[in-house]
């Protein structure tokens, strides 16, 4: 298995259940966190989605204009096929982006996408 893709988490993608289900198995992390977001909170609308995680919001990051605000969260390496379906179960309330960890490592992250209204 190839896992070369660095993922950072900070939400129900850290779920136990949610990782078997939709990458197929349990993985392995360090924590980790990132700077220049902040944390807000979104209404789940896919009820599959909501299922998977037995939550109706979710955590979301938004860019902190004064990079004050530090989010913890837990970095995985996981291979493009399940990077592919965690995108599937962010669809629609995130965009994939690129960040640096506060441990200096690149990684790929969820944010609001452009237009997200936050609760």
């Amino acid at each position: 298995m190839d896992a070369s893709e660095p993922l950072f988490s900070y939400g129900t993608l850290q779920y136990a259940d949610v990782q078997r289900e939709q990458l197929g198995r349990l993985l392995d992390g360090s924590a980790d966190a990132l700077t220049g977001f902040r944390l807000g909170r979104i209404a789940i609308a896919d009820a599959e989605v909501v299922r998977k995680s037995g939550e109706t919001h979710h955590p979301v990051l938004t860019p902190d204009p004064e990079g004050s605000q530090r989010v913890a969260g837990t970095l995985y390496w996981i291979t493009k096929r399940e990077l592919e379906a965690a995108d599937d179960y962010e669809a629609g309330e995130y965009e994939r982006r690129r960040v640096t960890l506060e441990s200096g490592r690149e990684a790929w992250v969820y944010v609001a996408a452009p237009g997200l209204e936050m609760e």
